[in-house]
């Protein structure tokens, strides 16, 4: 396309901002957040990013780790590729002025902490609010920098491809259709090349750690042009949510446990440590197991939350060092130095996605995918904890490249969007049921232990609430809420459809009427026919 056709990047995260400041020396670049700027799945990160720095440490040791958590589903050169590569994303964030924890004996001067499925100190943060440090930072960047225009509010519906302007040519992506919330106008943006950014989707599910806007809009929208997605079944549950009636998104970084907190049961059930019975690794196990536990625990005694226990570690030490947690707890009422935390499990982290190679690529040219939104291989059936801040940052400039070295071309011309829908009353009202039956299925029928039964049961009772979405999205105007639901339910079939497909337990996926891992296993990747969906 033409030097003046910009690369549009849907979404404002770490991934998407990456991106977007490799690219601006050299290119008009258009970021789309759907809410405020600031309401970013990476803004809620606390734990950090790894960075192979440590003289204990080295490439393998990572990769073995990573692998291990990865229940066997991790591709090795994947995760080699993004290991070697995590020193020079630390020293980029350092060079873009994020305010990491310092230690002056500590490599590049930083404060290493470990984390569960980690065998040494290697995960550099700030505090316990290091995704908050790094969004506030590259977006201070983002928003200086003459060559990239943010749009707040602003969703994208679909994207345009060949199959819109009816052409008989090789599938491409030429630009997306993007509703400016406050206008509600829908607006056609041509690309050089479109960046799907849009996170997870873990909004499909009751009890989640994700902000509101993780609501599978990328995963859905390539699906609907033709893309593969790979690994939808493996959802990973973060073990330690807070469990509090005034706060149920808030989560209690793995660092605490990395750090020496104990997971206990409650006083009335006995109030032991149980980790023991389940792993050797005790709190230190990678998270889909200390997360099943939690599950077992809970479901054995009827109880409905355990506690993390901090207190031992000193008031002055929790102040320090996990300076968030402190506060925001103390604000409900619970003083972490002096009582245990009540906690449960919660959907955390989407380890599937749109499949794409190490530049970002799709199976659509012209369209790119980075951060939570793909399937690059890493996070295999569980995710290692730190490691996904980290594939933002490696994997975005490796994009950013890709879309550099794009030969130029001229732009066809876009139709416009069709604006006939009218608006109708009752929209608002069947969303909001919609969305409350979703979530509930899906935390009820796919949640960390599945069966056969729930997830067809699910699988059902997903196709009548799509045959609702799908008439109101065809006949009526488009609003966010609208958009949201119908990728929600684009996300929950996948998810399914994958957990149906998988005939063993692994990783992330736990299955009673399979539960043997199999001594060989694949990825689940999903094919649909490009541009019937």
């Amino acid at each position: 396309m033409t030097t003046q056709s910009p690369v549009v990047i849907v979404g404002a995260g770490l991934a998407g901002l990456t991106v977007a400041l490799h690219l601006a020396d050299r290119l008009p670049v258009v970021v789309l957040a759907k809410r405020e700027l600031s309401e970013a799945a990476t803004a809620w990160a606390q734990g950090g990013i790894v960075g192979v720095l440590g003289e204990d440490d080295s490439i393998d040791s990572h990769v073995r780790d990573t692998q291990d958590a990865g229940a066997g589903l991790v591709d090795e050169a994947t995760a080699r590729f993004i290991a070697e590569r995590s020193a020079a994303a630390v020293e980029w964030l350092v060079g873009q002025g994020v305010p990491f924890t310092p230690d002056d004996d500590g490599p590049l001067g930083l404060h290493l902490t470990r984390e569960g499925g980690h065998a040494v100190r290697r995960i550099a943060h700030a505090a316990d609010a290091t995704g908050k440090a790094i969004h506030d930072q590259l977006l201070d960047a983002a928003r200086r920098h003459p060559n990239i225009t943010l749009r707040e509010r602003w969703m994208a519906l679909d994207l345009i491809t060949s199959r819109h302007l009816h052409r008989d040519e090789v599938p491409h992506c030429y630009g997306i259709y993007a509703l400016d919330i406050d206008t509600q106008k829908v607006e056609t943006l041509p690309a050089r090349a479109v960046v799907l950014a849009t996170g997870g989707a873990g909004k499909v599910y009751r009890y989640t750690t994700n902000p509101d806007t993780s609501t599978g809009d990328g995963i859905a929208m390539a699906w609907r042009a033709g893309c593969r997605v790979a690994n939808m079944e493996f959802i990973q549950f973060h073990p330690t949510c807070l469990y509090h009636p005034q706060e149920r998104s808030f989560l209690i970084t793995e660092a605490l446990r990395g750090e020496g907190a104990h997971l206990k049961l409650p006083e009335h059930v006995g109030g032991a440590r149980f980790m023991a019975a389940h792993d050797e690794r005790m709190e230190l196990a990678p998270r889909d197991i200390v997360a099943r536990a939690i599950d077992f625990e809970m479901k054995k005694h009827g109880v409905d939350h355990v506690w993390l226990d901090a207190t031992h570690l000193g008031e002055d030490f929790l102040k320090s060092h996990f300076p968030t947690i402190h506060a925001r707890c103390l604000a409900l009422g619970i003083d972490i130095a002096r009582e245990p935390i009540p906690v449960v499990p919660a959907v955390h982290f989407t380890c599937g996605g749109v499949v794409t190679d190490l530049n970002g690529r799709c199976d659509l040219p012209g369209l790119y995918a980075v951060g939570e939104t793909t399937y690059t291989g890493l996070h295999g059936a569980n995710r290692l904890a730190s490691n996904s801040l980290l594939e933002c940052v490696v994997l975005g400039q490796t994009c950013a490249d890709d879309i550099l070295a794009l030969p130029q071309a001229s732009p066809p011309a876009l139709p416009a969007w069709d604006e006939s829908q009218v608006e109708n009353a009752d929209e608002q009202v069947v969303i909001a049921h919609n969305w409350d039956e979703l979530r509930l299925l899906m935390w009820n029928y796919v949640g960390i232990v599945r069966t056969t039964k729930r997830l067809e049961r699910a699988l059902h009772r997903i196709a009548l609430l799509r045959s609702e979405i799908d008439d109101y999205y065809a006949n009526f105007r488009v609003s966010r809420d609208l958009l949201e639901l119908r990728n929600l339910v684009e996300c929950a079939e996948l998810i399914v459809r994958s957990a149906l497909l998988r005939h063993e337990s692994r990783g992330l996926h736990y299955s009673r009427d399979y539960p043997r891992t199999l001594p060989v296993s694949f990825p689940t990747v999903l094919i649909t026919e490009r541009g019937q969906r």
